[in-house]
């Protein structure tokens, strides 16, 4: 074996990024025009890249022992600030379209504590995980049983307090960042299952309930809930009311055919398009070929990911790029599902395009973490792809 090793900063997912982040600015940039705004969120938008790409720079230089033994404080910290925001008065927390979801302070800006709780809650599980496995001399049913036990306890507590806010969609993102990591945690393969089994079931269940028993849904969601079920499965039905928007993103992205009607040319006007909505502003400006480069760029993105995962040893670092994997594929498959109709809206916004500060700030957060994997992987030469 030769001594010499290089460490391998995938420039590749750094471009990517950049990319993504250029056409967040044009296309917000563009959406902008129909708001009834004064505020220039292309500018804003970039400020927040910014900053965001400052405090990267300064967790780039943490070593994952150090992030290991932090990463209790962090979840601690995204915790409290879950339940500082549950108590917080109107004045700092305010209801915005009925979510009290953000503290909000006047000429400094909005701040959502769910967005840096999911990377904490990744690195957190992680930990669990990998100090389970660690602890565990001989695996069995039972020692697997209790690992998804503790990984079930930690998620429980976010998702309580997301869910009172209430935010289904980012309960839905924590819950698949828990799936990802129970898969990649090495329990048995029965276990995983019965587990998921379990999960198909329940989600069988409610859509049995909603065809034959809708009276039954008022018991677990209130009726505006339930009509947002509604005016997704029939949008046209209530396009004077809650289907507004989606059924305006069906024309925008409809009517941009296959190359688009070209940059700030949009005629469709949908609410807040800047924000989760701007896929749809992608669809009509750039068509079917625009919108296919951002697919092309989030599978290119994804798959980046895994390979720096496969490539490193590490388990803690593998099981933290996979509940990163986990929750931007769910970011991704969602978003663009939503605003296209093929599933309910949630507010779930698109990594790096959607416009927002602590999206923003979570989402590079995320991607720093796996660049920094990346950077602290090594090969040696004459190994191909193995790793130290």
């Amino acid at each position: 074996m030769n001594n010499q090793n290089k460490s391998q900063f995938d420039y590749y997912l750094l471009l990517i990024i950049l990319l993504l982040m250029i056409i967040s600015t044009i296309n917000i940039q563009s959406a902008q025009k129909f708001l009834p705004y004064t505020a220039n969120f292309a500018g804003q938008q970039v400020f927040w890249y910014i900053v965001g790409l400052v405090m990267s720079a300064v967790i780039y230089y943490f070593d994952f022992e150090q992030i290991k033994r932090m990463s209790f404080y962090a979840y601690l910290l995204g915790v409290l600030m879950l339940v500082a925001l549950f108590f917080a008065p109107s004045s700092i927390a305010p209801v915005i379209k009925g979510t009290k979801a953000w503290f909000v302070i006047d000429k400094i800006g909005s701040l959502q504590p769910a967005e840096f709780m999911k990377v904490f809650l990744i690195v957190f599980l992680a930990k669990v995980t990998v100090d389970h496995n660690k602890n565990t001399i001989h695996r069995t049913i039972a020692t697997d049983i209790k690992l998804i036990g503790k990984i079930l306890g930690v998620t429980a507590i976010p998702i309580l307090f997301i869910l009172k806010q209430p935010d289904a969609g980012t309960a839905m993102v924590i819950a698949t960042i828990m799936f990802g990591i129970i898969f990649v945690s090495g329990v048995n393969w029965k276990l995983l299952v019965i587990f998921f089994s379990s999960v198909i079931s329940i989600i069988g269940a409610c859509v049995y309930i909603y065809i034959y028993q809708p009276d039954t849904l008022l018991l677990f969601l209130d009726q505006y809930q339930i009509e947002r079920i509604d005016s997704w499965l029939n949008p046209f039905e209530y396009r004077g009311g809650i289907g507004y928007q989606l059924t305006q993103s069906i024309l925008a992205i409809g009517s941009g055919t296959t190359s688009g009607k070209g940059y700030s040319n949009g005629e469709v006007i949908i609410p807040e398009a800047h924000s989760d909505f701007i896929f749809s502003v992608i669809g009509e400006e750039y068509g079917f070929f625009g919108a296919s480069v951002v697919l092309v760029l989030y599978f290119l993105l994804i798959y980046r990911i895994i390979r720096i995962s496969i490539n490193n040893k590490g388990e803690y670092e593998s099981i933290i790029s996979a509940g990163i994997i986990s929750m931007l594929t769910f970011h991704i498959f969602e978003n663009i599902g939503m605003v296209t109709g093929l599933v309910p809206i949630t507010g779930i916004p698109l990594p790096l395009l959607s416009y927002g500060g602590s999206s923003i700030f979570g989402t590079i957060l995320s991607l720093t973490l796996v660049l920094n994997i990346s950077a602290k992987t090594k090969y040696y030469m004459f190994e191909g792809n193995k790793y130290d």
